[in-house]
C-alpha cells in the first residue's frame, strides 16, 4: 500500500468532448500508411487533493518542422523505439511556439499547464504489419510515450483510446504520472467555470 496520496485527476466532461471532437476525425482518416496523432495541452488548478483540468489547448504538430523534433527522433525515438516511428505521420511534437502561447493564455486566465492528452487508435486493427497487428494499443503509454512524460515532466498525461468494434466506435480515458504510475481519474459532475 502506497504511503504517500496520489491526488485525483480531475476532468470536467466538457474537455473530453472537444478532445473528441477534433480526435474522431483524425481517427477516421487513419490509414495503413498515416498514423495520424492527435494531441493537446491540459490546463487547470492543481491542489493537494486534486489536479482539475479545466480546458484545453491545441498547438501544431512540429514533427517534421523543428530541429530540436527532427534530431531526437532520429538519435533517441527511431533507435530506440523502432523503425516504425521513421513514419513522419507517427509522434506529436507540439510546436514551441504554441507552447508559449499556451503557457502565455494559461498564466493570463490564472490555470497552469498540468500536461497533455493524445489519442491512440485501435493501430492493430487498422496496420499491415503483423508484428503491429500482434501488440495491441489501449489506454495503457507505450514504452515511448513512457520515455516522453517523464521527459515533458507534466504531472498529468492522459491518454485517449478509440476502438471500432461492430461499426461501433468507443473510448475510454486514463491518466498517468511521468514515472508511467496511474493516475486515478474521475470527471466533474458539473462543469467547472474556465
Amino acid at each position: 500500500m502506497p504511503s504517500h496520496h496520489t491526488p485525483a485527476v480531475v476532468v470536467c466532461p466538457r474537455v473530453v468532448e472537444q478532445f473528441l471532437d477534433t480526435a474522431l476525425p483524425v481517427y477516421e482518416r487513419l490509414t495503413p500508411e498515416h498514423p495520424l496523432p492527435c494531441f493537446a495541452v491540459l490546463l487547470g488548478k492543481s491542489t493537494p487533493a486534486a489536479m482539475h483540468v479545466r480546458r484545453l489547448a491545441f498547438g501544431a504538430n512540429a514533427r517534421t518542422t523543428a530541429g530540436a523534433a527532427i534530431e531526437e527522433f532520429a538519435t533517441t525515438i527511431v533507435p530506440r523505439f523502432g523503425s516504425a516511428y521513421e513514419n513522419t505521420d507517427r509522434g506529436y511534437w507540439l510546436d514551441p511556439a504554441d507552447l508559449l502561447r499556451i503557457n502565455r493564455e494559461a498564466e493570463r486566465t490564472g490555470m497552469d499547464i498540468l500536461g497533455s492528452i493524445h489519442m491512440h487508435p485501435d493501430w492493430h486493427r487498422i496496420t499491415r504489419k503483423e508484428e503491429e497487428r500482434a501488440c495491441a494499443l489501449s489506454s495503457r503509454p507505450t514504452a515511448m510515450d513512457e520515455h516522453v512524460f517523464a521527459e515533458a515532466g507534466w504531472p498529468v498525461n492522459i491518454i485517449c483510446y478509440l476502438e471500432q468494434v461492430n461499426g461501433l466506435t468507443s473510448y475510454n480515458v486514463e491518466a498517468w504520472n511521468p514515472s508511467g504510475e496511474l493516475l486515478p481519474i474521475r470527471m466533474s459532475v458539473k462543469a467547472e467555470a474556465a
